[in-house]
């Protein structure tokens, strides 16, 4: 038996039915897709990987990408190059083996190599996430703004972090 992580790759469109359900068993956190919305959001995505069969995934889109969060918009509207991170999902038998912390490290070298200089998210902050916040934290992150979003249903704090290009 080997310890060797399972590798990060390229979402293609074969693992789409796959994220679609672990996308969708975490609703609550990110948002509902359906799959035209998803292989939408993929054909925009500046970053999607995923690790093993499925045991993790991250969406990322820079300032070009064609998305209408309001989280992203928020992002647009005040950096003028980023990469957003839009949604990480750890798969319930796959949590703590590292897999986000590795797909973040992942990303961050993505982003260095393509000249970009700083990666946005949000965490929500109700309902409170501070596991989350804490992540965040530890991987370098500073909070740099705040909003209510959804007609009131859902508060974020929006998160920066430079990378050296």
């Amino acid at each position: 038996m080997t310890n060797t992580p399972s590798p990060i790759v390229r979402v293609s469109p074969q693992d789409e039915p796959a994220i679609l359900a672990l996308n969708n068993e975490h609703a609550a956190e990110l948002s509902w897709l359906d799959a035209e919305r998803l292989s939408f959001l993929l054909g925009e995505a500046f970053h999607a990987r995923r690790i093993g069969p499925l045991e993790a995934f991250i969406m990322t889109f820079d300032q070009d990408a064609d998305y209408d969060s309001p989280n992203f918009l928020w992002f647009r509207e005040r950096y003028k190059r980023f990469v957003y991170v839009d949604r990480v999902v750890v798969a319930g038998h796959a949590r703590g083996r590292g897999h986000a912390r590795r797909l973040y490290e992942d990303l961050f070298d993505h982003v260095a190599r393509a000249g970009q200089t700083i990666v946005t998210c949000e965490v929500n902050a109700e309902p409170p996430n501070p596991a989350s916040d804490a992540f965040h934290a530890a991987l370098g992150f500073a909070e740099v703004g705040d909003a209510v979003i959804h007609g009131g249903k859902k508060a974020v704090r929006y998160y920066a972090r430079q990378i050296a290009s």
